[in-house]
């Protein structure tokens, strides 16, 4: 298991699902942890729960003084950036509002963290982009364009940052907070429906997608790369 001990690790939305498992994880290697969100009512619960003296900072990934404020004030070891709000459905009837919200929140969200964040040669800049990215869907067109975009994003600043890391984690389909609009039953059947179809026979957990971003950040060879974690939903 990689070990961050008293390593500083920044993870934008580390309040919930992905964020707050990866930032719980980094606080259990020995890191010193910092998760940031918009949403300023879960934060401090957020990091109640990942313990270890984690810090938690109110930030909107769409402010950019914020941004840098937040990410040029100290460097970081390593910089994981799992936000995203992005409004779905097909092209003809997604509106363009939404559409334009959708990139905005994560992929330009990304691109200003990436932009800003001061980290230390060596270190690493990890974002979460999603399995859509390979294995399109017709209903949600623009989500996977938008992953296809970071995972493009994190090849060029791979090359452009060096010797700074960047890498990209793509998740499949995970249990998480962005689910919860479903009811229990529906939202049962549909986890049930996507693991019959998946070669790991079961749909991903916030903790798998965890692990690889710890890897992606311990691995001093892993650069440029994709790391996908979607129980092989992209070859199913």
């Amino acid at each position: 298991m990689n070990t961050f001990t008293d390593q500083h690790i920044l993870v934008v939305g580390g309040s919930s699902g992905i964020g707050l498992a990866t930032a719980k994880a980094f606080a259990a290697a020995g890191a010193q942890v910092t998760i940031a969100s918009r949403s300023a009512g879960k934060l401090k619960e957020a990091a109640d729960a990942i313990g270890h003296g984690a810090r938690a900072v109110e930030l909107d990934t769409a402010d950019n003084v914020a941004v840098e404020t937040l990410l040029g004030g100290q460097t970081w070891d390593h910089v994981v950036v799992s936000a995203a709000k992005t409004p779905g459905g097909p092209v003809r009837q997604l509106g363009l509002d939404d559409a334009y919200a959708a990139m905005e929140s994560k992929f330009w969200g990304a691109y200003r963290v990436a932009r800003a964040a001061k980290i230390r040669d060596g270190g690493s800049l990890t974002l979460v982009s999603g399995f859509l990215a390979v294995r399109p869907s017709a209903t949600s067109v623009l989500q996977g364009a938008i992953n296809a975009a970071l995972e493009s994003l994190v090849r060029g600043l791979a090359l452009e940052f060096s010797p700074i890391r960047v890498n990209a984690v793509s998740p499949g389909v995970i249990r998480t907070p962005l689910w919860n609009g479903m009811d229990e039953a529906t939202r049962s059947a549909f986890f049930a429906s996507a693991a019959g179809k998946l070669p790991a026979k079961r749909v991903g957990e916030a903790e798998d997608i965890a692990n690889a971003v710890l890897y992606a950040a311990g691995t001093g060879f892993t650069t440029g790369s994709t790391i996908t974690v979607d129980g092989g939903g992209s070859i199913a």
